[in-house]
């Protein structure tokens, strides 16, 4: 008798579904710097600054430049300029900030500028190095 084999079809190994997930996460931080004597350094020069200490956010250090003054000569001392700046080693770090300015009285609460006043279609600000501000 022969035998006739019949040739089974192979058999696949049934897909496992797979999955992959992107989290980002936000890490919140607050400092204060306070000036006091504000009014005698008002007039110590445009482009002239007051430094905060530097403080650590999100694994990085940063600080807070004042300018009494205004930075640049257009400013024409009329105006204060105020900068958040990277002040450690990194590359293109994103950020989101809120900075306020608070009159000496401790009753005024003057917003400069924050990103959580509008849709953040244009995304979190990125620095690219040590000492980029903003």
């Amino acid at each position: 008798m022969s035998g006739i084999a019949a040739a089974s079809p192979e058999k696949k190994p049934a897909l496992s579904p797979t999955r992959s997930r992107s989290v980002t996460e936000t890490v919140n931080g607050s400092h204060k710097l306070v000036i006091r004597g504000y009014s005698l350094a008002k007039g110590m020069g445009v482009g002239k600054h007051i430094a905060s200490d530097t403080f650590s956010v999100g694994g990085y250090q940063w600080a807070i430049f004042f300018y009494p003054d205004g930075k640049n000569p257009e400013d024409n001392s009329m105006y204060v300029s105020v900068f958040i700046a990277l002040a450690s080693e990194g590359t293109n770090v994103r950020a989101l900030f809120e900075l306020t300015l608070l009159d000496q009285s401790g009753k005024g609460n003057h917003k400069v500028h924050s990103h959580f006043d509008r849709s953040l279609e244009s995304g979190p600000y990125t620095l690219k190095y040590r000492g980029s501000m903003w």
